[in-house]
């Protein structure tokens, strides 16, 4: 990794010409009266692709000082690039490798970490497998490394937070979009904005979505709605309610298996399932309220409350083994989950001086409740379950036995934080900070054997991070943080007798940058990184009992480059170049495995040009460089470069056309995996056609 270090340093020599910085900063900037410099203040919500703030960092701190990195996917890219699901959005995040997430859910590895359950919705913990639509959503943020002081638990790699549509109590606006691709798949939404007077409003976002691709069988639709209401009872204080409703229903599909340590090839389109048995529906409440006030300048508070409760089923037969001799063994299951959970959270903000030296002072709280119930049962075919491989399988009737497994959850926690954020000097800054959690779960195991385990974590999660800043547009930052996750996994559907005797994990990251706001619309951000994972589970081969000693690293830079380069062009570009291996043996794997799918190589890149008023292009690209299916090392994933462009094209001021072709030059590709015979096929070219309609 000695090129980290030069990749770095020549990531912050990046400089336009005078000329250049000059046509890009607005006529209104000040000059400052000792230097002579341009002052740039950045204010209000992004311009394009132009990240300025992030939701999910609790404090009104700009991006540039902030010491951790941070990617932003605004609503501007997110409708360019056509984008209705999480995952979708994903793909153009450096450092972000989209798991299988076995058909049914969100899966993600972040810098390494595989997790399922790292995502938030304002801020809040949103930990449910399932699918996320972005069809109510204004931004997506990514933000990476280990840090338990603003989340809590787990997110060793990082977390996603999506921040939500709402109300603007100024103005009556609406948008209005359908599209329909090559495959038949489409998707209705509107979303309405409407004040009805000057402290109350309301916007209504919904959704109607069908699903369709490539494979063989593949079906499914989405419905979302989500009003919500916002109340300013004074110039100081705002209240937001907000209900979602998402009720999804598709195919459990978990691609094809490998054959000779690669994916198998010529049957992107083989369904390895039944229709009748892999479905997946998902039925999930989420109900928000928030209030915002400020006591007095620089001092303000808000208060958070969230309750969802999500109804879960998926059944699936999928493929258990390699292609051998032109065979293949299957296997499935069946699962169904019902989780009920409360998170409450409250936060105070205090911006000020003391003897001349400037704070940014987060203090807070968060209380938070979880029920889980789970069921699984396992398959009996009528048939024998190896089949022959042929275009089209042939796989015999399957039913369900009994419950194999039968599980009962509760997770209560509560945690205090403590950060501030310090200005020594204009050119000096430190954050230091500290977290408490409480983390208590218990299980009750409903199959016999029967049994009740329990088990109660306290732990200290330390931030502390150094910004210079040469000047207000640029800051060079080192970070350390640290996480934890208990020994029941990132679900906590469940816990076992084993698992109630040891300490979490720990993952501490360390982390150096620079940030650079080249003009008021242009981003730069460079980062190297050493993610270390600790108190793995490893079983003594001389006791066989297990030891908290297993260890695995990460290691890499990030580079990335969003917002406006010219007037009439935009950028998003983003490239990782990494590596991940277990240093001390775990349960999982000996010492000298590289991690799972982490590609060495990782880039991404969408563009849009304004030809002219009317008329725009885009162009996007993906690329990742060949990795590992699972930490076995068995199945390798091939590098892979894929190809988008758009056209968009404005009939009027109100109505506009894009059309969006994915994957332009037809690349077969594997793009994710969940085991080393679970492996997604990459679709085909596809066009979509959007319309979109503004009131």
């Amino acid at each position: 990794m000695n090129r980290l270090s030069s990749l770095l340093l020549a990531g912050t020599m990046l400089m336009p010409s005078a000329a250049f910085a000059e046509d890009l900063v607005p006529a209104d900037a000040a000059l400052d009266a000792e230097s002579g410099n341009t002052v740039i203040v950045v204010t209000g919500t992004a311009d394009g692709y132009r990240p300025v703030d992030a939701n999910a960092v609790k404090t009104p701190t700009p991006l540039v000082n902030v010491p951790q990195t941070i990617t932003v996917l605004t609503r501007e890219q997110l409708d360019d690039q056509g984008i209705t699901q999480l995952g979708d959005a994903l793909r153009y995040v450096p450092g972000v490798v989209l798991g299988q997430g076995e058909g049914h859910r969100d899966q993600v590895n972040l810098r390494g970490q595989n997790t399922t359950a790292d995502f938030y919705l304002d801020g809040l913990r949103d930990d449910t497998q399932y699918y996320r639509s972005l069809y109510n959503i204004e931004r997506v943020e990514v933000l990476k490394g280990a840090n338990a002081l603003l989340f809590g638990r787990g997110g060793g790699g990082g977390v996603i937070n999506r921040v939500s549509k709402t109300p603007d109590l100024t103005r009556e606006k609406g948008e209005a979009s359908a599209n329909v691709d090559s495959f038949g798949a489409f998707a209705l939404a509107a979303d309405w904005n409407q004040p009805f007077t000057e402290t109350v409003g309301a916007r209504f976002n919904g959704t109607y979505e069908e699903f369709d691709n490539h494979r063989q069988d593949f079906e499914g639709r989405f419905i979302g709605v989500n009003p919500t209401l916002a109340f300013e009872p004074g110039e100081k204080t705002r209240i937001e309610l907000s209900y979602n409703y998402d009720d999804d229903r598709r195919t459990t599909d978990r691609g094809v298996p490998s054959q000779n340590g690669k994916p198998l090839t010529g049957y992107d389109d083989t369904f390895f399932g039944r229709s009748d048995v892999n479905i997946a529906t998902v039925k999930a409440h989420i109900a928000q309220a928030r209030l915002d006030h400020e006591l007095a300048d620089g001092l303000s508070f808000n208060v958070l409350g969230q309750y969802t409760h999500t109804d879960k089923y998926y059944g699936n037969v999928f493929a258990g083994s390699a292609v051998n001799a032109n065979k293949v063994t299957l296997s499935g299951y069946t699962s169904a989950n019902v989780r009920e959970s409360w998170v409450g959270q409250t936060n105070l903000v205090w911006e000020g001086k003391t003897g001349g030296i400037g704070h940014t002072v987060l203090a807070g709280l968060e209380v938070s409740s979880q029920d889980t119930s789970s069921l699984r049962s396992d398959p009996i075919f009528a048939g024998s379950a190896t089949v022959a491989l042929a275009k089209r399988l042939t796989i015999p009737a399957v039913s369900f036995a009994a419950p194999s497994r039968s599980t009962f959850s509760r997770v209560d926690t509560w945690s205090a934080y403590f950060q501030d954020q310090i200005e020594l000097a204009s050119f000096l800054q430190v954050v230091a900070g500290v977290r408490f959690d409480e983390f208590r779960i218990s299980a009750d195991n409903r199959v016999p054997p029967v049994a009740t385990n329990s088990r109660t974590d306290r732990k200290w999660s330390p931030r502390f991070g150094v910004i210079l800043k040469p000047q207000e547009s640029v800051s060079f930052y080192g970070s350390f943080t640290r996480t934890f996750l208990p020994q029941s996994g990132d679900q906590f559907g469940s816990l076992d007798a084993t698992q109630a005797t040891l300490a979490p994990e720990q993952f501490e990251n360390l982390e150096a940058g620079v940030k650079w706001d080249v003009n008021p619309n242009l981003a730069f951000t460079a980062a190297v990184y050493q993610l270390d994972r600790e108190n793995s589970r490893f079983n003594n081969p001389a006791t066989g009992f297990p030891e908290l000693s297993g260890k695995t690293r990460a290691k890499g830079v990030e580079l990335s480059l969003a917002g406006r380069v010219l007037p009439d062009l935009q950028v998003s570009l983003g490239y990782t170049l990494q590596e991940g291996e277990v240093r001390s043996t775990t349960t999982a794997a000996p010492a000298g495995r590289k991690l799972a799918q982490l590609p060495r190589h990782q880039a991404s890149a969408w563009t849009r040009y304004d030809v002219t008023d009317k008329l725009s292009l885009g162009l996007g690209l993906t690329h990742q460089s060949k990795s590992f299916a699972t930490i076995s090392n068995s199945v390798t994933l091939p590098a892979f470069t894929r190809v988008d462009a758009a056209v968009f094209y404005d009939l009027s001021d109100r109505i506009s056309l894009q059309v969006n072709v994915e994957n332009l030059t037809d690349t077969d590709y594997f793009p994710s995996a969940h085991t080393d015979n679970n492996i997604t096929t990459g679709e085909p070219i596809n066009a979509r056609l959007t319309v979109r309609a503004k009131f």
